[in-house]
């Protein structure tokens, strides 16, 4: 086996977890904690007193969700959250292979993980319900329901991985494209498709195969989530997810495994730099070819196949760019505040679902409006929402700083 310097970033990379990786996830984990700066509020303060601002209308452009086709910086956080997942299970089975932990001991602790981050979902989504809310479109349950064989992949050669991608690609791509269209008779507005989200939408044509609510992923929730207990019958999601969607999320997480065996490698850190650019241009434009195409259109709400490959791309190329500047020119200082939320990735996310509301009571209880105001009322409700995210990036580096890390 091909030796490398102990302080190479390429030895590291194939001994220990990598500071570019929990910097990238710390920014994953910063656009999704940002949902409580409140920006589509300002837009809209600024707008009543007619002073509209082109850049609060396109940070808040780029902090909401496309409506179906296409894709803005917010669309971005969950595919390059579970790719990450991938990328450090290479890392997670050296780490315990080299403890002595046995392959059974192993096994049950992915699955393990598997459950608890399913169930973790099911959790959070159901804060504001009166029962449990069984829906599992949510991150982490989607995480969890693909966890367990992508662990098992963790064992396999590079080829199978590969192999495995291409069935979940092609065989996603067959599902819906052979899925019967609606006819004509077919009531939308019962599944919280208006007649506007069509025209402006809508997809016509063959692509018409993935459009909201009218394909085999609603169809399996439609019979799925109503075998649980409900207040009332299932009948879509009227952000059009799915719970199916954690297979095609399963091949974006095994891009990231496909792409944290090479930065454990034996390629310099160069050539590994080199190969996450090429493999990220390749698949962002094959994405973009496919739905241009009419193949297969670039949605992530159902997750697409062709968006596992435009969003995988669009990973790729982050990761290629955070481990150039991290790990081969070791610029790392100005990530800490990054690595503060990524290294706590988990306890990030709960933060963000459990404490925020906590927090933005308790500030408006205890400090004075006056300096929440103090750049005019029009901004006010971002210098909260500020305010809120401050206080639990802080909490966050006192856990970093007393190595109190949650760990599933």
């Amino acid at each position: 086996m091909k030796q490398v310097t102990t302080n190479s970033p390429a030895a590291k990379a194939a001994s220990s977890r990598l500071w570019s990786i929990d910097a990238l996830r710390g920014l994953v984990m910063f656009l999704m904690m940002a949902e409580c700066l409140q920006i589509g509020a300002v837009v809209k303060n600024l707008h009543e007193s007619g002073h509209d601002s082109k850049l609060w209308s396109l940070l808040l452009y780029h902090q909401s969700h496309v409506e179906w086709v296409g894709c803005v910086l917010h669309d971005m956080i969950q595919p390059t959250f579970s790719l990450l997942v991938g990328v450090v299970l290479p890392f997670s089975i050296a780490a315990r292979q080299a403890r002595g932990q046995s392959m059974p001991a192993m096994t049950a602790h992915a699955f393990g993980r598997a459950i608890v981050l399913v169930f973790l979902g099911v959790f959070l989504r159901s804060i504001y319900s009166s029962q449990t809310n069984f829906t599992f479109e949510d991150t982490l349950s989607q995480i969890g329901l693909g966890y367990g064989l992508l662990f098992l992949l963790g064992f396999r050669p590079a080829r199978d991985q590969w192999i495995a991608l291409a069935v979940i690609l092609v065989g996603y791509w067959a599902l819906f494209a052979f899925y019967p269209l609606p006819g004509a008779s077919f009531d939308y507005a019962r599944v919280g498709v208006s007649a506007d989200w069509l025209q402006k939408y809508g997809l016509s044509g063959f692509a018409a195969h993935w459009n909201k609510n009218s394909n085999p992923a609603w169809a399996f929730d439609a019979w799925f989530l109503n075998l649980f207990s409900r207040d009332k019958p299932f009948v879509c999601n009227f952000g059009g997810y799915a719970t199916l969607s954690f297979i095609p999320t399963l091949g974006t997480m095994i891009l990231g495994l496909i792409a944290g065996g090479v930065l454990r490698g034996q390629r310099s850190a160069w050539a590994m730099a080199g190969w996450l650019v090429a493999a990220g241009a390749l698949m962002l434009a094959s994405g973009w070819l496919l739905g241009w195409a009419g193949i297969c259109p670039v949605v992530k709400r159902i997750w697409t196949p062709s968006w596992v490959l435009f969003s995988g791309g669009v990973s790729y190329l982050m990761l290629a760019g955070f481990y150039v500047v991290m790990e081969i020119g070791q610029w790392r200082g100005w990530a800490l505040p990054l690595v503060v939320i990524g290294a706590n990735s988990i306890a990030a996310y709960c933060m963000a679902h459990l404490f925020e509301d906590f927090i933005h009571k308790a500030l408006l209880r205890h400090v004075s409006t006056r300096f929440f105001t103090a750049f005019g009322a029009a901004y006010e409700p971002f210098v909260l929402g500020a305010s809120v995210f401050v206080t639990m990036w802080l909490i966050l580096l006192w856990m970093y700083r007393k190595k109190l890390f949650l760990r599933i």
